[in-house]
């Protein structure tokens, strides 16, 4: 009876949504069209770009090619705009997986500025299908965050998640998101529940993100036992949170236990460890990395990829310029059906790139189908040479490597402005190891924070998880192979030339 509910409802919606609009553009492309050859999702595109409410959003919503419809999901909650509360939790009822869990994200962004109905949430965290339930984990860290009236009781059913659910990605999300009850009075509570399922958990993955949640948020109600095992995980990443963890509980006595891991099979590891005993020491923790700290081994240069690059298009010869809705790229349909495909690329080809270092290279491989206007920035500035000889001016262990300009104030007389900037295209994807990613301007003050839509050539690439920035950051791709490179970049060191390979 639920599932004919539903249908009878989103059919009610659809229809009085059709009726009511009279939209400049076609709305009911055949469903057998490709994306780039749809006027109509590029319209999406440029309306979303301008953080443009409209009827012709709604109208595309409600269309009968469900790749239109959840790009237009997409697209509605990008905008911000209060007004697409009621079609995207209406379109939270569609019998389309893939429309479905699109609008429960999209509908999660509103929260970062608008009250959201945390009873839709809740019941999207119960949905059959693991794609909408990663989107309903994120809605509802967004609606913890943004204060939504009674979003402190998601709480319960996110731990639930974490604890029973049988898709690893989605306890993995609903543990990441559990971060959002930090300095609650839940918090404690929250955080022992969050270490049993840890002691029994037997997924690598959500050991790393439950660990990550004990560090981000709940360092000093973490059980010591908790911690012990978790310095001795058998995954790395593991590891890497536990020994900041460490750091964070601000007692000097956890020093003796941080040793073991400065012999740590792991580079990574042994980074943190380091910056955990300077914290505990009382120094500060390093800002700006200049050289290999004593003690660490950095990971040995990979053979050089010789993969032939593409050529640089003749018409690169002038000006880099904001790109316009069409010249994104939108090949691939939006349709992500499994919980994987919230969590990562669609299937089909990619654009990749080639980031030459000065300590070997980095092959990154880009998704355009979840941020088409960043990618096609990228892509336009690789292809006018601009990040050819830039000094990565900023090496942060256990955090980025970050080259493309100087938002953050630093003077580099290799950056030339660009004059423009480009809109944040927030996503599912997740901050996790070996994302590239753009950077964004900070206001000033006591509460600083990231400026929306102030990206514009800046990127950088996280050397482990960082999945509190997944409010507010652009993930625009994932290296392919050179990790390991990030192991060797200093800020003394540069990027020699990034080119464009062909789609994989």
């Amino acid at each position: 009876m639920e599932v004919v509910g539903r249908s009878r409802a989103w059919h009610k919606v659809r229809t009085l949504a059709v009726a009511g609009v009279v939209a400049a553009w076609v709305i009911s492309t055949p469903t057998k069209a490709a994306p780039a050859d749809q006027p109509s999702y590029r319209r999406l595109i440029e309306l979303e770009s301008t953080r443009s409410f409209s009827d012709g959003l709604t109208a595309a919503l409600a269309s009968s090619d469900t790749s239109l419809a959840g790009r237009a999901a997409l697209a509605l909650g990008r905008t911000e705009d209060p007004r697409a509360a009621g079609p995207l939790k209406n379109a939270t009822s569609s019998q389309d997986v893939p429309l479905r869990a699109l609008a429960v994200y999209g509908y999660g962004l509103l929260a970062a500025h608008n009250p959201i109905d945390v009873a839709t949430v809740a019941l999207a965290l119960k949905d059959q299908a693991g794609a909408v339930r990663v989107a309903a984990a994120d809605a509802a860290g967004r609606a913890r965050a943004g204060r939504s009236p009674g979003a402190g009781t998601l709480a319960e059913p996110l731990l639930a998640l974490e604890q029973r659910d049988p898709d690893p990605i989605v306890r993995g999300r609903a543990a990441a998101a559990l971060a959002a009850w930090t300095k609650t009075a839940d918090g404690p509570a929250i955080a022992r529940r969050i270490a049993r399922a840890f002691g029994r958990e037997r997924s690598a993955t959500v050991r790393w993100h439950e660990a990550w949640t004990l560090r981000r948020a709940f360092a000093t109600a973490t059980p010591p036992w908790t911690v012990a095992a978790g310095l001795s995980d058998p995954d790395e990443l593991v590891r890497i949170q536990f020994a900041d963890l460490v750091a964070r509980r601000k007692n000097p006595a956890g020093i003796a236990a941080l040793r073991p891991l400065l012999r740590d099979p792991s580079w990574r590891v042994r980074e943190q460890t380091l910056e955990s005993i300077r914290v505990l020491s009382g120094r500060k923790r390093t800002e700006d990395l200049t050289s290999v700290p004593a003690g660490i081994v950095t990971p040995r240069p990979q053979p050089a990829d010789t993969e032939p690059a593409l050529l640089r298009p003749t018409t690169a010869a002038s000006a880099p310029a904001r790109p316009t809705a069409d010249e994104a790229l939108v090949d691939l349909p939006l349709r992500p059906a499994t919980s994987a495909l919230m969590d990562g690329s669609m299937r089909g080809p990619h654009p990749r790139v080639r980031i030459g270092t000065t300590q070997g290279t980095i092959v990154v491989r880009l998704y355009p189908e979840w941020a088409p206007l960043t990618v096609a920035n990228f892509l336009n500035l690789v292809d006018h040479g601009y990040y050819d000889n830039l000094r990565w001016y900023r090496v942060v262990p256990d955090f980025v490597a970050q080259t493309g300009g100087h938002l953050t104030g630093k003077p580099d007389d290799d950056i030339a402005p660009v004059g423009y900037t480009v809109p944040a295209e927030e996503n599912p994807l997740e901050q996790r190891s070996g994302v590239i990613s753009m950077g964004l301007d900070y206001t000033t003050g006591k509460d600083a924070h990231a400026k929306r839509d102030s990206a514009n050539v800046e990127f950088y690439i996280t050397i482990s998880p960082q999945l509190h920035l997944d409010r507010d950051f652009t993930v625009f791709g994932e290296i392919e192979s050179g990790f390991a490179t990030l192991g060797r970049l200093i800020e003394r060191d540069r990027i020699t030339k990034v080119v464009r390979l062909a789609d994989d």
